[in-house]
């Protein structure tokens, strides 16, 4: 009697906790998109058995859920959160930016930023916090008043801060906002970043591409600052094989000048730091 009893709560427990996973995989499926089917043949399973997960008829392995979690590209907290649905231990960890781990990833890191001088670089994490910057980046932050800590995204959405410190701002805040809305949606969802996408929204207004013909092959930002207008234009890079949480989150932007005039003000600002 015992032993069925104990049998028996078992069989409870995996009730909900199927079907949380289950609610969990058509959320993100949701997410991305994608079919059963398509599902299905991304992560190299029979569409059968991802219906059968969605309605809590199978449980998943710990290996199923690492590699439905890889062929949806779930960020690595969110593959935590369906290995935890399906009762199973996290996987991914998040460690801090100086932890010893860490140490060739801070040496890579310095090494791209210093080495893309005389032009700015800065690092960022997932909500545009500023995390380190090369000595261009660190000139331009400080003539702006911010420093490692600060976010970048609050000091442009600042009453009045993005008009005066860029002249197309109307353009680059809807830019700035699709960025943050596909950032948003890669996670599945951050209230961060969904908030000051809608900001940037309002603040380029009715701003629009409409009747444009030639656009430019990237939209520069027109940063006023040193007394003139300098355009620039940036990439930005990230760790594609991090497993960490917290890493697989950093960004590390790189500008670079648009035009003659601002090559020649930042060769010219490198030669002052140098001398």
């Amino acid at each position: 009697m015992t032993a069925f009893a104990f049998h028996g709560m078992t069989d409870l427990l995996e009730v909900p906790m199927a079907l949380e996973f289950a609610r969990q995989l058509k959320i993100w499926r949701g997410h991305r998109r994608m079919s059963q089917l398509q599902l299905a043949l991304e992560a190299d399973v029979s569409a059968r058995h991802i219906a059968f997960l969605e309605t809590g008829r199978a449980r998943p392995s710990q290996a199923m859920v690492l590699r439905l979690g890889e062929a949806l590209d779930m960020p690595r907290a969110e593959r935590n959160v369906m290995l935890d649905a399906a009762g199973f231990r996290p996987a991914y960890g998040r460690r801090s930016f100086d932890d010893e781990t860490l140490a060739p990833v801070r040496h890579a890191i310095a090494h791209m930023i210093k080495g893309h001088l005389p032009y700015p670089a800065f690092v960022f994490d997932r909500h545009w916090i500023i995390l380190d910057a090369n000595d261009s980046g660190r000139a331009m932050l400080s003539g702006f008043g911010l420093s490692d800590g600060d976010s970048f995204s609050d000091f442009l959405l600042r009453p009045g801060q993005g008009m005066a410190l860029v002249e197309n701002w109307a353009e680059v805040a809807s830019h700035l906002s699709s960025r943050f809305r596909l950032e948003s949606a890669h996670l599945g969802g951050d209230a961060v970043l969904d908030e000051a996408a809608a900001a940037l929204a309002r603040e380029a207004g009715s701003s629009s591409h409409a009747g444009h013909v030639d656009l430019p092959p990237v939209v520069p930002v027109r940063f006023r600052f040193a007394g003139g207008v300098f355009p620039m234009f940036s990439t930005i890079a990230q760790f594609g094989t991090a497993e960490d949480i917290a890493l697989a989150d950093i960004k590390i932007e790189m500008f670079f000048p648009a035009d003659a005039t601002t090559e020649q003000l930042f060769r010219q600002m490198a030669a002052g730091q140098a001398g």
